[in-house]
């Protein structure tokens, strides 16, 4: 398996200087890995936790060790009022600014088949996974800039059949959808509306599959580049879509999955 690869240590790109960015869920796996790459392009980050503060406050430490800018936002997505506290302390940190980046990242994941799927886990991730990113979404339109971006992050669950991951599919899809309608209606002010979809991404959420070899070797052998992923990998993707260079991609969904399930794999062809 290839070994993960470490995010860029210092600044590397002035390609989002004097931009700000929130990214919801960044205090680990792929949120941290694409809030660290955004201020080592030069954002200023707000890396949003639900209960991990220590996990955000180590992200924000690495970035600014980095001679990156970031600050911690607390929000249970799980709560009611999550959008209030949320924006309540974004405003302080950004002062001004107002906002230019918005990474959709946070969301809880579901192991159960369709029998196993209680009327509570059911509401809960439609609650953590959908209501609450749309109202943060919502809540930020106002805030953006003209020429702001929105990038959520969904999954290529939606397009693999899982019956394990039946409700998180359901969720994720839900989430997904918004995109294309939200990318009209705010074109005209040039912000960008894009979901990126990973695949298997090595991080504590899959840690349940990639931490056994013969898992991990068995979904590297149905990935056309024949490993599984890193969250740099999406938080690459993440930064080409809140920089310049994509200034001309919207309503789009783009999978970052190494080419997961395309057809059968046949060695040495």
């Amino acid at each position: 398996m290839t070994a993960s690869i470490a995010p860029t240590a210092s600044i590397a790109s002035t390609a989002l200087s004097g931009r700000t960015a929130l990214v919801t869920g960044g205090s680990r796996g792929i949120g941290r890995a694409v809030a660290r790459r955004l201020a080592a392009e030069g954002a200023l980050v707000a890396v949003h936790y639900g209960s991990g503060k220590e996990a955000a406050d180590e992200t924000v430490a690495l970035i600014n060790e980095a001679g990156g800018r970031a600050f911690p936002v607390g929000a249970d997505f799980a709560a009611a009022d999550a959008a209030d506290r949320l924006f309540g302390q974004l405003a302080a940190g950004l002062g001004e600014r107002g906002l230019d980046i918005l990474v959709g990242n946070a969301g809880i994941a579901s192991t159960s088949p369709i029998a196993a799927v209680t009327e509570e886990e059911f509401d809960r991730l439609f609650t953590i996974n959908v209501r609450t990113p749309f109202l943060v979404t919502r809540r930020a339109i106002p805030l953006l800039n003209d020429g702001g971006r929105i990038v959520t992050i969904a999954s290529t669950a939606t397009r693999v059949a899982v019956s394990t991951q039946i409700a998180y599919t359901m969720a994720k899809a839900a989430l997904e959808s918004m995109t294309p309608s939200l990318a009209n209606e705010l074109g005209g002010r040039g912000i960008t509306v894009n979901t990126v979809a990973p695949g298997v991404i090595r991080t504590d959420m899959t840690a349940g599959h990639t931490a056994v070899p013969e898992a991990a070797a068995q979904l590297a052998a149905i990935t056309a580049l024949g490993r599984l992923g890193e969250p740099e990998d999406v938080a690459r993707t993440v930064a080409f879509l809140a920089g310049p260079d994509g200034a001309y991609v919207t309503g789009q969904r783009i999978d970052v999955c190494g080419g997961l399930w395309l057809g059968p794999i046949i060695p040495g062809q």
